[in-house]
């Protein structure tokens, strides 16, 4: 059973949210908060496994709160879930750790896949945002500003950057199993690894590094 919090301003949204995804056998709805201060509030009692979050909401924004959220409990899944598809919104909500980043419009089925998929350590973001999202990271890569190089860099293996590369480019873990003829338990081991070695909470972060560091990883993948 998925224990899911709904946190939205609008108890009209709330409501609709709850009735459509308690038709799902494996979903249980154990907190409906109206800002992020009832969000904080109501985790040490609900204990959700994942949080849908909306963006604007009153006295605790959705972006604020996903950081305050992921540093105190980084096992809590977030999906943003918003009507805005703003940059600064995109940017701000991944970069704290949000898991995924829907729009509202998205069918029940969309979303119950999404809540699934971060439950089990995917990421999705909507397609209309992630556009946005890679030509935001792409033009970060391309500043005249230097990323931040972990470490743990130095000891990423050849395979290790070939993942990490495919990552960057967007492809799912089964996806790159198909391409690097691994299983897909195998890759999800390497990333599992990769993101200790580079210091990072998840793959959306991962992704977003690859990305930032484009040009390094496709330097250290052709060597």
């Amino acid at each position: 059973m998925i224990e899911v919090m709904i946190a939205d301003d609008q108890e009209l949204m709330r409501d609709s949210l709850h009735i459509l995804l308690s038709t799902k056998a494996d979903i249980h709805i154990c907190s409906l908060v109206k800002n992020g201060k009832e969000v904080l509030a109501q985790i040490p009692e609900t204990k959700p496994d994942v949080i849908l979050m909306d963006i604007r909401m009153p006295e605790l924004d959705g972006v604020t709160c996903t950081k305050l959220v992921k540093e105190a409990y980084p096992e809590i899944k977030i999906i943003v879930l918003t009507t805005f598809d703003d940059d600064e919104y995109i940017y701000d909500a991944l970069k704290y750790g949000a898991s995924s980043y829907l729009l509202k419009g998205v069918s029940l089925e969309e979303l119950y896949q999404a809540i699934q998929t971060v439950q089990n350590g995917g990421a999705i973001i909507h397609p209309n945002v992630a556009v946005k999202a890679m030509k935001m990271f792409s033009e970060m890569a391309n500043s005249t500003l230097e990323p931040e190089t972990p470490e743990g860099i130095k000891t990423l293996s050849k395979t290790e950057w070939k993942i990490l590369q495919q990552v960057g480019n967007g492809l799912s873990n089964r996806e790159i199993a198909d391409k690097l003829c691994f299983s897909e338990g195998t890759v999800r081991n390497y990333i599992s690894v990769i993101l200790d070695k580079l210091s990072l909470r998840d793959r959306t972060q991962l992704a977003i590094w690859a990305v930032q560091n484009h040009k390094l990883v496709n330097k250290e993948d052709q060597k």
